[in-house]
């Protein structure tokens, strides 16, 4: 038979352990919690940039000049940017990156986006791919540009 010191002792050690299950399944639950309010910002945001329409341009119709164009980046401004395009004999000439809210992205894909737009005259190219969203946000900062060289007839 136990005695009555040895009963106490194994119940202060499931006492212990009950707490520590407490704890851990409140920091389970609180992880929980914030991550799929995370999640429902970062859904409802990719939503937006997923529907992004790059129609408003028409590169058969564009006067020559200097011209910025501003994303404000959607609805939490993740993807906000600036771009200065060159108009030159009616075409599409230079796109340069002005400002980007993620300046440390700005690299070697955003030239080969802007590359892909002066060869194809259009905004309806090949996204690059694993930044479909930021590509597009991009493309819409030019399509803004763009929109501003319009001819008036």
């Amino acid at each position: 038979m136990e005695s009555k010191s040895e009963m106490k002792t194994k119940r202060k050690g499931k006492g212990k352990m009950s707490v520590w299950l407490i704890v851990l399944i409140i920091i389970v639950a609180v992880l929980g919690i914030g991550g799929a309010i995370g999640w429902s910002y970062l859904s409802r945001e990719h939503n937006e940039a997923r529907n992004i329409s790059l129609d408003g341009a028409d590169f058969n119709n564009l006067k020559d000049g200097v011209y910025i164009g501003v994303y404000e980046g959607g609805m939490y401004k993740w993807r906000a940017n600036e771009v200065q395009v060159t108009v030159s004999s009616g075409k599409v000439a230079d796109i340069e990156q002005l400002n980007s809210s993620d300046p440390g992205k700005e690299n070697a894909n955003q030239s080969l986006l802007y590359d892909r737009v002066i060869k194809a005259q259009s905004l309806q190219i090949d996204t690059i791919s694993g930044a479909t969203l930021t590509s597009k946000a991009y493309l819409k900062a030019v399509e803004n540009a763009l929109i501003k060289a319009q001819k008036i007839e």
